[in-house]
C-alpha cells in the first residue's frame, strides 16, 4: 500500500499515468515498483532547454493562410532558435537519403557532425564509417555521436579506428551493467542529425542500416522519410547536436593501434548505388528488377559522378522552425507542438507514424478537429516486427474512437512503415524522429522541423497519397470482430503505454 500511494503522490499531475503504474504494481508488486523507479525517475539531467521565452520569430510573409501564422505564432517559444529560412529536399526513402548523405559528406571542407539513434554495422554503416575516417584524414572535424542503447551492437574495433583517424566519438548514456539500474537508461536519444560545414543538415526517420533500403531480405520493403536543409536554419541543429554532444559520454581507448596507419585500414570506399546493384535480391534476377518495383521512389540510381554538388534544383524554400523533445525539462514540447498544430488546423490533417500510443489530450485534439470538419487521415502500419508488436496491440486500442469520431485509418500493407510526418493544410509539414506515444513526448530525447511552405507540403502529399494506394482503409468492424483474447491482449497491451 505504502508503494502505491508514493507513486499515486507523485504522479499526481498526470493521473492517466498514475493509474496505468498503479495497475503494474498491482500485478506485479515490488517488482513493478522498482521498474517505475527505474523508469519514470531517472537521475536528473542538469541542462537548460534550448528554447527560450525570449524567442522572437519573424513573422511569415502575408502569402501564407491564417492557420499558418497562428501555428508559427504558436510555436514560436517552443522552437531552438525561431523561424528561420532555409532550402529543403524531401528525401523519400533510404537509398535516396544515403546517397545525397554520402555526396554531402564526401563535399565537407570543415567539420561533419553525425547524431544517431541506430548505427549499424553492416554495408550502409561501414561504408560511411570508411567516408567519415577518410574526411577526417584529410583535415575534416569530425564528430560521431550514438545512442548507448540503439547503436550497443556497434562495434567497439570501428569506434578505435575512427578515433585512430582522429574522430571524436561520444555515447549517449551507456547502457553498462550493473550501473544502468540507477541511471538515466530510460532516457534515449533518438536523434537522426547530420551537420555538414554547419550549413547544411540531414534529419528525419532513417537511421544508419542496410534495412532503411528496404532491399534487406529478412525486412523487406521499408517506407520512410528524411529532409535535406541548406541555409541558416542548419544552425538550429547544430545546437541541438552540440546540447546533445555536451551530456554525452566520450569514448576512451585502454590502448591504441599507433603503430598502424589510418591509410592500412581503409578501404576502396563505393557509393551506395555500387553496393546495391550488387545485391541480388531472393527471387529475383538482379537488383534491376528490384529497382523497377520502387519505381520513381528509388530516385535516380544511374548516373552523375560521385562527386557531384547534389542537384540544388530539388530544394523548395521554405520558412522552419526547430523543435527538440527534452526530457530534463517539464515542458513536453513535441507533445504540446503537436498538438497545437491539431487544433489549428481548418481543412486537412495527414497523420504518418509508425507508433501511435498518444494520451488523451492528443486523441481529443484529433476528434475535435474531425467535428469542426477537418479531414483527417491517419497512416500506420499492419506489418510490426516481434519488437514493436506490443505497440501495434496498444495502437488498436484507440482506433475505436477515432473511427467512430470520422477520423480515416489506413493500414499500411506493402512493408515496414517508418515515416514521422505529419501535413496540415497543404501548406504545414512535420517531419522529424518523434512518434505519437509517450516515450517521443516524454522520455526521448527528439528533434522535429517544422516546414511552411506549399511545395514541400505538396511533395509529401503526393507520397501520402501513393501509400494510401498500398494500404487499406480500416473499418470499425474489423476492430468489432476480434477475438476476446486479441482484445485481452490489446488492452494488456495499453497498460504499458508509460514504457511505449
Amino acid at each position: 500500500m505504502f508503494l502505491m500511494l508514493t507513486i499515486a503522490i507523485r504522479e499526481v499531475r498526470k493521473p492517466a499515468n498514475a493509474l496505468n503504474w498503479l495497475t503494474i504494481n498491482l500485478i506485479f508488486p515490488f517488482i513493478g515498483f522498482g521498474l517505475y523507479l527505474s523508469a519514470s525517475h531517472p537521475v536528473r539531467i542538469r541542462r537548460e532547454r534550448l528554447t527560450s521565452p525570449h524567442n522572437k520569430s519573424d513573422k511569415l510573409p502575408d502569402s501564407f493562410s491564417r492557420t499558418a501564422s497562428v501555428i508559427a505564432h504558436a510555436l514560436r517559444h517552443l522552437t531552438v532558435h525561431g523561424l528561420r529560412t532555409g532550402r529543403v529536399q524531401v528525401l523519400k526513402n533510404g537509398i535516396e537519403t544515403y546517397e545525397k548523405l554520402i555526396e554531402s559528406i564526401r563535399n565537407a571542407k570543415r567539420t561533419i557532425d553525425m547524431e544517431y539513434y541506430i548505427y549499424r554495422d553492416d554495408q550502409i554503416g561501414r561504408l560511411i564509417t570508411d567516408l567519415l575516417i577518410e574526411r577526417s584524414s584529410a583535415g575534416v572535424q569530425v564528430r560521431f555521436l550514438r545512442d548507448g542503447f540503439g547503436s550497443r551492437q556497434f562495434p567497439r574495433r570501428q569506434i578505435i579506428r575512427m578515433m585512430d583517424a582522429g574522430i571524436e566519438c561520444r555515447t549517449f548514456f551507456p547502457v553498462r551493467f550493473p550501473s544502468v539500474l540507477l541511471s538515466n537508461w530510460n532516457y534515449r536519444d533518438h536523434c537522426k542529425i547530420v551537420v555538414i560545414d554547419g550549413k547544411e543538415a540531414f534529419t528525419g526517420g532513417i537511421n544508419v542500416g542496410y534495412e532503411y533500403t528496404g532491399l534487406k531480405p529478412n525486412v523487406g520493403f521499408w517506407r520512410d522519410n528524411h529532409v535535406r536543409i541548406v541555409g541558416e536554419v542548419a544552425a538550429d541543429l547544430q545546437a541541438v547536436f552540440d546540447a546533445h554532444w555536451s551530456i554525452a559520454s566520450p569514448e576512451r581507448m585502454k590502448t591504441r593501434t599507433r603503430n598502424k596507419k589510418v591509410e592500412d585500414t581503409l578501404k576502396p570506399i563505393q557509393s551506395p548505388r555500387h553496393i546495391l546493384q550488387n545485391i541480388t535480391q531472393p527471387g529475383r534476377a538482379s537488383f534491376a528488377d528490384w529497382s523497377t518495383e520502387w519505381g520513381a521512389e528509388l530516385g535516380t540510381m544511374d548516373g552523375s559522378s560521385d562527386d557531384t554538388i547534389p542537384n540544388t534544383e530539388t530544394l523548395q524554400e521554405a520558412y522552419v522552425q526547430t523543435l527538440e523533445g527534452n526530457p530534463g525539462i517539464p515542458t513536453q514540447i513535441i507533445r504540446q507542438s503537436y498538438f497545437i498544430c491539431l487544433t489549428q488546423a481548418t481543412r486537412t490533417i495527414d497523420i504518418t507514424t509508425p507508433y501511435f500510443v498518444p494520451d488523451a489530450d492528443i486523441i481529443m485534439a484529433i476528434k475535435t478537429a474531425v467535428a469542426r470538419g477537418v479531414r483527417v487521415r491517419l497512416l500506420v502500419p499492419r506489418q510490426m516486427d516481434l519488437t514493436t508488436m506490443i505497440v501495434g496491440a496498444a495502437s488498436r486500442t484507440y482506433y475505436g474512437e477515432l473511427l467512430e469520431a470520422g477520423v480515416h485509418i489506413y493500414l499500411y500493407n506493402k512493408g515496414i512503415l517508418h515515416g514521422k510526418l505529419m501535413i496540415i493544410d497543404g501548406e504545414i509539414s512535420v517531419v522529424g524522429a518523434a512518434n505519437y506515444d509517450m516515450r517521443s513526448f516524454r522520455l526521448d530525447y527528439e528533434v522535429c522541423e517544422v516546414l511552411y511552405s506549399a511545395n514541400v507540403a505538396r511533395e509529401l502529399t503526393e507520397q501520402f497519397e501513393h501509400d494510401l494506394t498500398d494500404s487499406e482503409l480500416l473499418k470499425i468492424e474489423d476492430l468489432r470482430n476480434r477475438s476476446l483474447s486479441q482484445r485481452i491482449l490489446d488492452q494488456g497491451a495499453r497498460l504499458l503505454s508509460p514504457l511505449l
